[in-house]
């Protein structure tokens, strides 16, 4: 099994509901029924931030769907620098 070495990073609060994360990935992401995204599979720490850890392998697509995103609610992180790279 390949080594989760990011997180992705949601907060929910600030999601507007455009649905561009879903579009980009749709096996990462859904809408609930407020009209905002899910990150599946993801923790929740509190009603607002939900992380996700990721392999090298899953970067790519995860990094398009955070890029996509127009309200910017979605980080990916470098577990072992801490570095924000999105």
């Amino acid at each position: 099994m390949a080594e989760k070495k990011y997180i992705v990073q949601y907060d929910r609060i600030g999601c507007i509901g455009a649905a561009a994360c879903v579009a980009s990935l749709p096996e990462a992401w859904e809408m609930d029924e407020e009209g905002k995204a899910i990150l599946k599979g993801g923790n929740g720490k509190g009603d607002e931030i939900f992380e996700l850890e990721i392999t090298e392998e899953e970067l790519e697509k995860h990094m398009d769907a955070a890029k996509a995103c127009p309200v910017i609610v979605i980080h990916i992180i470098n577990k072992e620098t801490g570095e924000k790279l999105i």
